[in-house]
């Protein structure tokens, strides 16, 4: 499979013109990697917690598992390090099974902090959990983290003063994806007239970008079809049968888990050309196209990290946590996978900004609201790429 990679300007705080907030995304490819019961880590004086409302039953597990194995083992890393200026980081989990409702029950439980450690932020990584707590987190003035997903608007920091959708937000990732068959048609003109389909996972995540779509078909003269596969996703004939009497020029895969391996598949049965679909950040993974086997040959997507573990920070988390029977991953095999390294990559996020806002507001724990200031004032330079192992890879940026 290929990747393409998303570009965008150097990640920035929200003190801009506008007071909209810069996608994250600058950090992220600088880097390059790069019931509902709890489980808590063991309670110690000084730390800082991270509630994680986490999903690792269920169809969607392989990227609960990868995303928060990275997350975690990253915190692990941090720990094993001294922390973050001393402070200890914490974290449990709850169980949401992608469920919104659990995920909703789950952010209730944990907000309050741990054995009196307060709450840094929550990262859900569910669209539907995200939209649920949005204004939970508000009120609570506990900063709500929505990597690569999440409302477009919220951008906006003047009007979502606790929601970050770091890196890609439904706009900028949908429009990326549309430029490229841009590319790949001879300019954005030559979309004029062109026929592109969207096969979208039937949940809040999967239809956050069908109003963006329309827009941009608008802008650009070509039509839109809208096919909507229910969850989980292995049933796909009627939506391929759909497709192979469309003729589109282009599909654009927004999958998710198991959802993706069959689409590639459905696609391969019904003749449409694989090296036209385009899939999203959601749908980019090992765990997406191994199980498609030949069928994912020539299928390509976009991503904001690379996978792979040739890179100084997860050389750190192997030495410091793998190779001492730490890590959170069941299989060992997964780390420095697409989903792992997210992980790791918010989990790099959620730390600096913690890092930041000690630096305004002691080195201690800190609240959500101080937490929040860190998020607001993430700007990392080339000396801080180079101290966190990510140096090596900022060619990626130009």
């Amino acid at each position: 499979m290929d990747r393409f990679t998303y570009k965008k300007p150097s990640c920035t705080s929200r003190n801009t013109p506008m007071k909209h907030r810069k996608s994250l995304l600058r950090l992220a490819l600088g880097l390059a990697l790069l019931g509902s019961g709890l489980v808590a880590t063991a309670q110690a004086a000084n730390e800082q917690y991270f509630p994680l409302q986490s999903y690792r039953v269920g169809p969607y597990a392989a990227g609960g598992t990868g995303f928060f194995g990275g997350f975690i083992d990253y915190l692990r890393y941090v720990n094993a390090n001294g922390g973050v200026n001393g402070v200890k980081l914490t974290w449990s989990e709850c169980e949401t099974e992608y469920v919104v409702e659990k995920g909703v029950e789950c952010y209730e439980r944990l907000k309050g902090g741990l054995n009196g450690a307060p709450a840094a932020a929550t990262n859900p990584l569910s669209v539907g959990i995200a939209y649920a707590t949005l204004e939970r987190s508000t009120a609570d003035k506990l900063p709500l983290i929505t990597i690569n997903h999440g409302r477009t608007d919220s951008t906006d920091g003047s009007v979502f003063a606790y929601v970050f959708p770091l890196q890609l937000n439904p706009y900028s990732e949908v429009s990326a994806i549309v430029n490229y068959i841009g590319q790949r048609e001879g300019g954005l003109a030559s979309l004029k007239g062109k026929k592109i389909a969207v096969l979208y996972h039937g949940s809040p995540y999967g239809k956050e970008t069908n109003g963006v779509l329309e827009t941009l078909a608008k802008n650009y003269g070509f039509e839109l079809t809208a096919l909507e596969v229910p969850h989980p996703g292995n049933e796909q004939q009627s939506q391929w049968l759909n497709i192979r009497r469309l003729k589109p020029d282009w599909v654009i895969l927004r999958g998710w888990g198991v959802m993706n391996p069959v689409a590639l598949k459905s696609a391969q049965k019904v003749g449409f050309p694989v090296d036209h679909i385009i899939g999203n950040i959601w749908s980019n993974s090992e765990e997406d196209v191994i199980p498609a086997g030949a069928a994912a040959k020539g299928f390509i997507s976009i991503t904001t990290h690379p996978s792979g573990t040739d890179f100084p920070v997860l050389q750190g988390i192997k030495t410091a946590v793998l190779d001492k029977g730490q890590g959170n991953l069941s299989d060992p095999k997964r780390f420095g996978t697409v989903y792992y390294n997210l992980g790791v990559v918010n989990g790099i996020l959620n730390v600096e900004a913690l890092r930041i806002a000690q630096a305004r507001f002691g080195n201690k724990p800190l609240t959500g609201e101080q937490v929040r200031w860190g998020f607001e004032h993430l700007n990392l330079d080339d000396a801080r790429l180079q101290a966190l192992g990510a140096a090596a890879t900022e060619t990626v940026l130009r």
